[in-house]
């Protein structure tokens, strides 16, 4: 499978392009290779070795906040598209406070370092986004979040009408200053 990974602007974030192929011999179907450790080893992403993969579904409009967590995460949309914002919430990092955005979908995926802020929003009426973590959720740590308004990140939402749907938490997140600020 033709592969091609790009480091993207901010440190610890690269963008894959998957090759979807379709499937000759079920007409309407296709495959593609989202993860292989050796195959993204040899195009430089740093090693991955996953322990935890979650789904989330969402409808258009959703809308999930910046959330770091302390893992690496490679993020796939396996249905639908998403307006995705990588945000770099880590204070002592070169690109501290530097956004990413761009569409993904099933021909895109990323790799999301630990302690970037990753948020997304679903455009397509149903959305499947799935992601590996090389790092077990707990129940029991906390995890760093910022405001998905936040002014300073400056984010450009596609969807910020009456479809917008944000959970409780993400709409109470701090901005990223006062995050820098508790630190």
């Amino acid at each position: 499978m033709d592969t091609q990974v790009t480091p993207g602007p901010i440190d610890g974030l690269f963008l894959i392009d998957i090759e979807v192929r379709a499937d000759l011999e079920r007409p309407g179907g296709s495959f593609r290779e989202v993860f292989h450790a050796e195959r993204f080893a040899a195009l430089g992403l740093p090693s991955f070795a996953p322990v935890q993969w979650n789904i989330s579904e969402s409808t258009q409009g959703t809308l999930r906040g910046f959330h770091a967590e302390p893992w690496n995460k490679l993020v796939h949309v396996a249905s639908g598209t998403v307006f995705a914002a990588i945000a770099d919430l880590r204070a002592g990092s070169p690109t501290a406070g530097a956004t990413w955005t761009g569409e993904l979908d099933r021909a895109r995926a990323l790799f999301v370092g630990a302690g970037l802020g990753n948020a997304f929003q679903a455009i397509s009426d149903v959305v499947v986004y799935a992601y590996l973590v090389d790092r077990h959720w707990s129940s029991e740590e906390t995890y760093p979040s910022v405001a998905w308004d936040d002014p300073d990140l400056a984010v450009a939402w596609p969807i910020t009408d009456e479809r917008l749907s944000l959970s409780t938490k993400d709409r109470t997140n701090p901005t990223l200053r006062a995050h820098w600020a508790a630190d």
